[in-house]
């Protein structure tokens, strides 16, 4: 599995085909996102943690989806602006992908299959079920603002909750634990 997290091809928000190799030797968070999410404030914490974990080799990357009850309706240029202007981010985003269900990104087949668990995962799936909303198979990803890291060498090492902010200590604990390795 190791090479095929890196293969997987995919586009920047500019619309420039790339792939996650271009991230090879890093750790990353990869983080499904929307601008129109009760979540959607956690982008600030994400651009902090890139601020001050990037020298250490951190990439936050940034996956526009709208799965979620068209939390994410706007195109590449709007989800530029919104993100640039309200949250002032500079950590990679990528053009708008699908998460979940039968047009799932390649990529987030991979990542869910690869961690089908998310730590902290229950409160999150409680709180939708109270809005009449129900996740999928629990593989799936629950909502916006999931997160997925890997380690350096593309392997898929741990996977938390839509409600896990970036400040969580799980989740500071996971990424320092692979920013130690080398």
């Amino acid at each position: 599995m190791s090479d095929t997290v890196y293969e997987i091809p995919l586009k920047r928000i500019d619309g420039q085909p790339t792939t996650l190799g271009a991230y090879r030797g890093k750790v990353l968070l990869v983080v499904n996102v929307a601008s129109k999410c009760g979540l959607t404030p956690q982008y600030e914490g994400l651009q902090t943690l890139y601020g001050e974990k990037r020298k250490n080799g951190l990439e936050v990357l940034g996956f526009p989806a709208n799965n979620f009850m068209g939390q994410e309706p706007g195109t590449e240029a709007e989800i530029v602006n919104f993100c640039s202007t309200n949250y002032h981010i500079d950590f990679p985003l990528f053009s708008k992908i699908s998460v979940t269900g039968a047009d799932k990104h390649p990529l987030y087949s991979t990542l869910t299959q690869a961690q089908p668990q998310a730590v902290g995962e229950g409160a999150m799936r409680e709180k939708l079920a109270g809005y009449g909303i129900k996740g999928g198979e629990p593989s799936d990803v629950l909502w916006n603002f999931e997160k997925f890291l890997i380690s350096r060498d593309g392997k898929v090492v741990e996977r938390f909750a839509p409600d896990v902010t970036a400040s969580d200590p799980r989740l500071v604990a996971a990424i320092d634990r692979e920013l130690a390795r080398h």
